[in-house]
């Protein structure tokens, strides 16, 4: 798999998207829009990946959307742009596999989104976060005025989102953006031992508990509850038989 803006790998069960544009911050456009989609395609044909992982090449993970690129667009442009980096951050939210940021520096505007949409994110002591799209007389264009108020509440959504304030890593913690800060040089190492941590429990459990989550917070209470309840009666006589027995007979489960 050769792609001009980002790198694939895996280790173990972990497969690893590094967006691969550090001389613009990798910063977000139209071509890893499409590569991205692509290589989500591709890993979904890949046996042995239980869980995906993005970080950033170089001093960014990814410092916003390509603005040489919006610049000339027009209103028309810009709907459709909006619409490419929605569509495949929505995809990213709900894919069948566990999904990690790895945030390894600038996670700015688009970046900032496409953190938002992992599942949950780590954060080097390096990080930065914010959403300084106002600053260009722009909103958010990939979904975050609607996931950020979701993570850290109306009030922390709106101050970050008014004022373009950048915030570290320590203060994405503070108000709920980020669920862990780790040394830089730990970022990686620390994020895999998690993957790998996940990739070992029941592969169908993890799939369903991501989509009764997601699913279910966009559900009433009682119908999120109808929702659990087929997909746990639906891990009988599948793989909760084999982790049950595993349980019961003292041993490690086998999912494969």
């Amino acid at each position: 798999m050769n792609f001009q803006t980002i790198i694939f790998e895996q280790k173990d069960s972990t497969g690893i998207i590094k967006l691969n544009r550090p001389e613009a911050l990798n910063a977000l456009n139209s071509g890893f829009f499409r590569e991205c989609d692509a290589l989500l395609n591709e890993v979904s044909k890949l046996k042995g990946i239980r869980v995906l992982v993005i970080t950033g090449e170089g001093k960014a993970f990814a410092a916003g959307a390509d603005i040489a690129e919006m610049s000339d667009m027009s209103p028309e442009d810009g709907r459709k742009f909006s619409s490419a980096g929605q569509t495949l951050f929505n995809r990213i939210e709900n894919y069948h596999l566990p999904v990690i940021a790895a945030v390894n520096g600038f996670a700015l505007g688009g970046g900032c989104e496409l953190a938002m949409a992992c599942d949950f994110r780590y954060a080097s002591e390096k990080a930065r976060f914010g959403q300084p799209e106002v600053n260009l007389g722009m909103i958010p264009g990939f979904a975050g005025t609607q996931r950020l108020p979701k993570l850290v509440g109306m009030g922390n959504a709106l101050h970050l989102l008014f004022t373009a304030n950048i915030i570290d890593a320590e203060e994405a913690l503070r108000v709920g953006l980020i669920q862990k800060i780790f040394p830089h040089d730990w970022l990686m190492d620390e994020t895999l031992a998690i993957a790998k941590l996940i990739a070992s429990k029941g592969p169908n459990a993890m799939k369903k508990v991501k989509k009764v989550s997601h699913l279910g917070s966009n559900m009433s209470f009682e119908d999120g509850c109808k929702l659990e309840t087929e997909e746990f009666g639906s891990l009988f006589k599948n793989e909760g038989e084999e982790g049950m027995k595993a349980f019961l007979e003292k041993r490690q489960p086998n999912w494969d």
